[in-house]
């Protein structure tokens, strides 16, 4: 079943048009500062992901508010070929990805075929949903100096977490954003994170956000909380505060690994992986063990004709992070199993890994 956030139109309004007129957002409703805003057609947008999808559907109602205009994709898949046809074709001003999962195989095509499609007419490229690399924002500005990649921390219950932008003169780091106007960081012991702590909390973000869940109260009590008289959406992302107020989003707290003790969250270690030339797709989760409680697990999908041995991307992961964080098995398999919107299936992976490594102890020898 999907999430079913229940929104009030107004609200969600209010969250469109309030990238372009932050008074919107603020106050009682001054909607005709929009008017005087915008004076001719806004930009021509296009998402590569679908629709259902929170990253597709509000990216294009923020477009359509402000005036721009919204191209469809026929596809039912992601087909780079398509999407970058429809660029040229349609002279695309706006493409929306969902991460690295949309944005390697759109590079790879680009780096593969140079020249041979026309993406001059890009202006803005967004993200959201899954985390886009520092290397990914690099080399889609190789192909297009002139576009600026805007990596959005929000999610269909909380609009406004945070956001990072990266053009050809502003370089900015993986998972790293600017803490947005209404958000804050809430640890464990129930106040702010102080910035430059180290401490791991919980990102909140209050204003205009949803009713709840719907027909599903428990799961609304638990994620839109009231913090010192204000009510926020808290939907269970972890992050850190760096010493200049920025943020380092660490991953979703209910798919953090426990390993010995440690927690580990999976994302991070799977933007390790990805950065290895020969890793297209990776998936990290925690499979029982007796010794570590959860022993980390990374299944990998390769890029076309690659190749790396196992010991080879362990030690790729412990060059960069703790060792404690590197896995203790990998898998490789032909596709990880993202669904259209870029998305994962930890649960499924999880059950995936376990019977694979299961299966593995019982053969002889």
């Amino acid at each position: 079943m999907p999430k079913g956030v229940m929104w009030r139109q107004d609200d969600l309004f209010r969250n469109f048009v309030g990238f372009a007129v932050p008074e919107v957002r603020r106050g009682l409703p001054r909607y005709e500062l929009l008017d005087r805003s915008e004076k001719g057609p806004g930009f021509v947008g296009l998402s590569a992901c679908p629709f259902m999808h929170g990253t597709g559907w509000f990216s294009q109602m923020l477009l359509l508010a402000l005036g721009g205009s919204s191209v469809a994709l026929l596809g039912r898949s992601l087909n780079v070929g398509e999407v970058l046809s429809t660029i040229e074709r349609e002279k695309v001003n706006n493409l929306v990805i969902v991460g690295d999962a949309f944005a390697k195989p759109i590079l790879r095509a680009l780096d593969a075929s140079p020249g041979q499609w026309d993406i001059s007419s890009l202006r803005l490229v967004s993200s959201s949903g899954v985390m886009l690399s520092a290397s990914s924002k690099e080399g889609l500005l190789a192909h297009n100096p002139r576009i600026t990649i805007v990596d959005v921390f929000s999610s269909s219950e909380a609009v406004g977490m945070g956001q990072s932008v990266t053009d050809a003169d502003a370089k900015t780091q993986t998972a790293n954003f600017r803490l947005g106007d209404d958000a804050l960081v809430i640890g464990e012991n129930g106040e702010l994170v102080a910035p430059g702590s180290g401490e791991i909390g919980r990102v909140a973000v209050g204003g205009f956000q949803p009713v709840g869940y719907y027909k599903d109260a428990a799961k609304t009590a638990a994620t839109f909380i009231t913090f010192k008289g204000r009510r926020y959406s808290c939907p269970g992302d972890f992050a850190q505060v760096e010493l200049d107020g920025s943020l380092t989003f660490l991953g979703r707290g209910s798919i953090c690994i426990n390993t010995g003790g440690e927690k580990v969250f999976p994302e991070e270690v799977e933007e390790i992986l990805k950065c290895h030339p020969s890793v297209a797709d990776a998936v990290v989760v925690g499979v029982r063990d007796e010794k570590f409680g959860e022993a980390i697990t990374a299944v990998v999908q390769l890029v076309p004709s690659g190749s790396v041995e196992e010991s080879a991307l362990i030690l790729h992961v412990k060059a960069r992070l703790a060792s404690y964080k590197a896995p203790k098995h990998i898998i490789f398999v032909e596709s990880t199993g993202r669904a259209a919107n870029g998305k994962l299936d930890y649960t499924r992976t999880k059950a995936f890994a376990e019977h694979h490594l299961d299966a593995q102890a019982r053969e002889p020898g």
